[in-house]
């Protein structure tokens, strides 16, 4: 018992470093907060707003690749984040529909009774479009989004949010009355190397993509007038006028000054010239603005150790949540079989909801950031504990429980002293199986803001940087490892030498 308590306080190090790493405070006391759109505009003008405002001395902090359209309105609605680009015909056309959005005026009017500003255009409009391989529309002769209709053999490959926009897939089929019935949703930069491969034949694409050059691609004419207008603006909380009227000023002045072969040479630089987010933004700002910006790129060793407090955050409260809830549930599981049924079947059904359906779900109750992803961590590594440990209770031979029962102990000592420790083996089992799934599902904590190593990987895929994906990758494999040998330490402290599974080579011969 003397050894289990010495393992026991030796872990507490380890929740505490997860506790510091995980809470928000841990991030920083920024007054105004940015966020941005997952695709590589949407982060570099984020990162041209984060260093406009950095160079006044306002405290401020990006919040890059944050989540589609909807997760990041509704943080901006919920206060989490302050201002973030946006574009006017997403706005009017998939943010606010019913609400008969016609004219600027009336938009700004709508905004103003939310709460929200936005500012004039920036500069350049990036609109939606249809394109494809350059061969393939010379071969079949398509110019415009009309010449598709004849063309059901084709294979569509659209973006994910493009496949459920309003004024996405759904409105352009019915517009042209389109026939394709190959039509999947795919990541937006992973669909040029769809084009590029010759896995699908057409794609929507922004007007200002870097790729649309680089992969030598015909952008067709929307002839029927189906896309809207997408200004490039900035949208912003109205408080802010209030809480930092230097930064609503400082965001004028990007007013104006961003046309599109600007934005389409930003995006360039990025994708195809290899320079970073923060670089391109300070670039723009020191060419246009005549500001002294400089990029402030994080080392390798730096980000490594940033990514990791996060992931080892986000782990070690959720999975340290999980046990304190699980254990107690796999025994009274275990002890009531009713009970049993209906919470196994509870954690089972948690077990099966796809883990981005889970996020989002949370976000209106929690909010973006580490507190929905610790949530649904915790969530996931229910099911593995409270089965093992429900299992491992149950398997105890009948004589053992009939032995402490002639003893005269009671219940609450036949649990501690006999049905625990002979459990244990299995109850850790159960652990290090949620302790290595946490480690995975963690990854996609960054699709929410939550950090972790799960933001190098989302930008390697976003940049086709190999190299940054593997950042991520590898030390996630690495921190699964390092659990799985921490409770195969902490098993040898908390289970009784003769009760611990003995390997082939330990095992008395046969006969």
């Amino acid at each position: 018992m003397r050894s289990l308590t010495r393992r026991a306080w030796l872990l507490t190090p380890l929740l505490v470093l997860g506790l510091c790493a995980t809470c928000p405070a841990a991030a920083g006391t920024a007054s105004v907060m940015v966020g941005s759109k997952p695709f590589t505009e949407g982060v570099i003008l984020g990162e041209v707003v984060r260093a406009l405002i950095a160079e006044s001395g306002q405290p401020v902090m990006h919040q890059a690749g944050l989540g589609g359209t909807r997760i990041l309105w509704g943080a901006l609605l919920a206060g989490e984040i302050d201002v973030y680009p946006e574009y006017s015909g997403t706005l009017t056309r998939e943010v606010l529909t019913g609400q008969q959005v016609e004219t600027t005026a009336r938009l700004g009017e709508v905004l103003a009774g939310l709460g929200l500003r936005m500012s004039a255009p920036l500069g350049f409009r990036n609109t939606y479009a249809i394109a494809v391989p350059e061969g393939l529309g010379g071969r079949l002769r398509l110019r415009r989004v009309s010449d598709l209709r004849d063309q059901p053999q084709l294979r569509f490959g659209f973006s994910n949010e493009f496949m459920d926009r309003e004024d996405g897939w759904p409105g352009l089929r019915e517009r042209y009355r389109l026939a394709q019935q190959d039509v999947r949703g795919l990541d937006h930069d992973l669909a040029y190397r769809g084009l590029a491969a010759g896995q699908i034949d057409a794609t929507d694409v922004y007007t200002t993509d870097a790729e649309i050059v680089h992969y030598g691609l015909r952008v067709l004419t929307d002839d029927l007038g189906w896309f809207p207008d997408y200004q490039a603006i900035l949208l912003y909380r109205a408080d802010l006028e209030q809480r930092a009227p230097k930064v609503v000023e400082r965001l004028r002045r990007l007013e104006g000054t961003i046309d599109e072969p600007t934005m389409a040479a930003l995006n360039a630089r990025v994708k195809l010239q290899g320079e970073t987010e923060q670089q391109a933004a300070a670039g723009f700002l020191r060419e246009r603005l005549g500001l002294a910006a400089r990029a402030q790129p994080t080392g390798l060793w730096q980000s490594l150790r940033d990514r990791t407090l996060e992931h080892l955050g986000l782990v070690t409260v959720s999975l340290t949540a999980a046990i304190l809830v699980a254990v107690p549930l796999g025994i009274a599981a275990a002890r009531w079989s009713r009970l049993g049924a209906l919470v196994l079947g509870l954690v089972g059904i948690l077990q099966t909801i796809p883990s981005l359906a889970l996020l989002v779900f949370l976000i209106p109750v929690l909010g973006i950031g580490w507190p929905p992803a610790v949530v649904a961590l915790f969530l996931y590594s229910l099911l593995p504990i409270v089965r093992n440990t429900h299992a491992g209770l149950l398997g105890i031979p009948l004589p053992l429980r009939e032995s402490a029962e002639v003893l005269g102990l009671n219940r609450g000592a036949q649990l501690r002293l006999v049905e625990l420790p002979l459990a244990a083996t299995s109850i850790l089992a159960g652990i290090k199986t949620a302790a290595v799934i946490n480690v995975g599902t963690a990854t996609l904590a960054a699709l929410i803001g939550a950090g972790g190593y799960g933001q190098p990987i989302l930008t390697g895929i976003r940049l086709d940087d190999t190299a940054l994906i593997m950042q991520g990758a590898i030390p996630a494999a690495l921190l699964a490892l390092l659990m799985q040998a921490l409770f195969n330490w902490a098993e040898r402290g908390m289970v009784p030498r003769g009760l611990r599974p003995r390997s082939a080579a330990a095992a008395p011969p046969a006969g």
